[in-house]
């Protein structure tokens, strides 16, 4: 923030020997916050030291009637000017807002969670607003403990392995929800995680070959703090995507003990054997057996049920 006083100063100089110098004064010391902190601070300050305080005062009065106006020629936008004693003398600091603290919390909080692929209302969710809704149903509801269980078993001990869930359940229950949830609660704390539709991922991977960008994004997958994998078994399997990134991801995963949860429209068994089981090269029973258990190592199975939320068909809970 630049340095406002100087021009205040230098206004103060400019109408010094003006006729309205004694007039715009009066008007400031009048000011009820200015009569309050003189008030306050009579013990500290002398005659002599406030009135060579006048341009501060003058500052001070009329960036808060602009700050009270939200006037756009704000000094300091986002910033409430306020009195302090600075050697003796009076000065004025800018002290951020309630508004503009919540917005950069909210950038920080944003800043943690990499879900760039993820659907707005997974990259928004939270377990807060999950609670609040109207319609939920019991095994959505258990799997909400257990992931706030997990947040906070893991803010207790980072360094421990957590194993993850892997939620499974027809379209639209609420799965990507929940893991946009604990994402939501993780960065609140500070912890960065990765949400990836896994669909969508599989895609930038095969095009970051020609990018040149493979092992950049395989990386970032690899080695993020938390790893969400959503909606694994919605896409065309490929073999180079179960083999040279699914496959080396969760290899990584499980020998450095990251947290690692799923989302899938499958349970496990079909997963192995609908999705990891056939690619273009026929069955692979071992490859397809080796990624489950990888899988199962880094994540609980857990069911989920319910009516199509987005859709909003809500019928009898399950």
């Amino acid at each position: 923030m630049k340095a406002v006083g100087p021009e205040y100063q230098r206004l103060m100089k400019a109408k010094k020997y003006d006729q309205r110098w004694e007039e715009i004064m009066r008007n400031v010391m009048q000011d009820p916050e200015v009569q309050q902190f003189l008030t306050k601070h009579k013990s500290e300050l002398s005659q002599e030291e406030i009135e060579r305080s006048a341009s501060k005062l003058y500052e001070f009065v009329q960036e808060k009637k602009k700050f009270n106006k939200a006037a756009s020629e704000v000094i300091a936008p986002g910033y409430e000017p306020k009195l302090v004693i600075n050697h003796h003398y009076i000065d004025v600091s800018y002290v951020p807002t309630e508004e503009l603290l919540a917005a950069r919390r909210a950038a920080e909080i944003k800043n943690h969670i990499h879900a760039s692929t993820m659907a707005r209302d997974v990259r928004e969710a939270s377990f807060a607003d999950f609670d609040s809704a109207k319609h939920s149903s019991r095994s959505r509801n258990q799997a909400a403990a257990k992931l706030i269980e997990f947040s906070a078993a893991y803010l207790e001990n980072p360094k421990a392995f957590h194993k993850g869930l892997y939620l499974y359940g027809s379209f639209g229950v609420g799965k990507s929800y929940l893991l946009g949830a604990l994402a939501h609660e993780l960065a609140v704390n500070g912890v960065a995680s990765m949400l990836v539709h896994f669909p969508t991922f599989a895609q930038e991977m095969k095009e970051s070959i020609g990018e040149k960008t493979t092992k950049q994004k395989l990386k970032a997958a690899k080695e993020a703090p938390v790893l969400m994998i959503d909606d694994i078994g919605a896409d065309s399997q490929s073999a180079w995507i179960r083999d040279e990134v699914l496959a080396i991801i969760l290899q990584y995963r499980m020998q450095e003990k990251l947290p690692t949860f799923f989302t899938s429209n499958k349970e496990m068994k079909q997963l192995q054997s609908e999705y990891l089981l056939t690619s273009r090269n026929g069955e692979e029973p071992v490859k397809a057996m080796r990624i489950m258990e990888r899988i199962r190592y880094l994540a609980e199975e857990m069911h989920i049920e319910g009516p199509d939320r987005r859709n909003g068909h809500f019928d009898d809970e399950a």
